[in-house]
């Protein structure tokens, strides 16, 4: 069975109303009505070529990264993932073997439906690391830190990037900034719904302008809620501080605007709070050689450019 890029949208559209982890970038997809045809258009142009894209820099990630004798591989979340699992297959290599541990529900269906087999997180046996994990993010800055949970799968995006040796990040050019919170205004925390109302007064302590519970997409249903039954809180800040803006000088948490590491370790501290959409701190050989467990920063990050080509990021020693 095949599942098409227009399937796996059609798909997580009926998933987000039923509360699983789905792309909200996927609304953009639809053409509003009433569109005059030129401006439609203009509409589907632009949507094939992201499409292109996305496809383009998912081959040469793939083909970058995918062990030959791969026996555990992470799929994360996402548009971008659909050509990802669709990078894989046409590498023609013996997958029959192969594990595919999903990020959610949403990535447990795509793998199915490419004939591959998947495993859920807690079935992966003790000691097992995946040799490598695929995922897309929402903003990745010039030190490959990303943000994700636009799809409200964070938490499991981020331990299975964690249990993997490295961990690959996908996208297309709009992903592409110099830092986070520049095109893509909010961070998605995850948190107990017991809690969301204490979350929220505390992430304006810290700065957030209008930190809100994200809503379902009929917003009368209320919160959308995540495979663990969670909600998600989405906090504008302030264009974060890199490290080198902090040795250059600048105070983190001044006038309210942090450094990357340091309000993801703030924001963790709130009690309630399950996870944080800020993937940073160490790549996964940078964890092995720490002797720590995991590291959610990617090793590289693959962005399909306009024009065709394709741009990557690579992490290096020092970050």
């Amino acid at each position: 069975m095949r599942l098409t890029v227009s399937g796996f949208l059609r798909s997580s559209l009926k998933l987000q109303s039923r509360g699983h982890c789905t792309y909200n970038t996927i609304a953009a997809f639809a053409v509003p009505p009433r569109t005059l045809p030129s401006t439609r258009f203009q509409s589907t142009k632009a949507m094939a070529s992201v499409e292109q894209a996305k496809r383009n820099a998912a081959r040469v990630a793939v083909e970058n990264h995918y062990p030959k004798d791969a026996k555990w591989v992470g799929i994360g979340s996402g548009t971008t993932i659909v050509y990802v699992v669709e990078a894989i297959k046409n590498l023609g290599v013996d997958t029959s073997l192969t594990r595919f541990v999903p990020t959610g529900y949403q990535s447990k269906q795509l793998i199915i439906s490419a004939g591959l087999t998947a495993v859920e997180f807690d079935a992966i046996p003790e000691g097992v690391v995946l040799d490598v994990a695929f995922d897309g993010a929402d903003e990745v800055d010039e030190e490959l830190n990303c943000i994700k949970g636009g799809g409200a799968c964070l938490f499991q995006e981020k331990i299975v990037a964690m249990q993997a040796k490295e961990f690959i990040c996908v996208a297309d050019s709009r992903k592409l900034q110099s830092r986070l919170l520049t095109n893509w205004k909010y961070i998605p925390i995850e948190v107990a719904p017991i809690a969301a109302s204490r979350v929220l007064r505390e992430l304006k302590k810290l700065g957030s302008v209008n930190p809100a519970i994200r809503l379902n997409a009929v917003p009368k249903e209320g919160p959308l809620k995540t495979d663990q039954d969670f909600y998600i809180i989405d906090a504008p800040f302030a264009p974060l501080l890199l490290s080198s803006d902090i040795q250059a000088g600048k105070v983190s948490g001044e006038n309210g605007q942090w450094e990357v590491e340091a309000l993801a370790q703030k924001i963790k501290q709130i009690p309630g709070v399950l996870e944080v959409g800020i993937f940073s701190g160490l790549t996964g050989p940078q964890a092995r050689a720490a002797g720590v467990s995991g590291g959610q920063k990617p090793i590289a990050a693959y962005f399909g450019m306009p024009d065709g080509s394709v741009t990557v990021r690579k992490a290096t020693a020092g970050k």
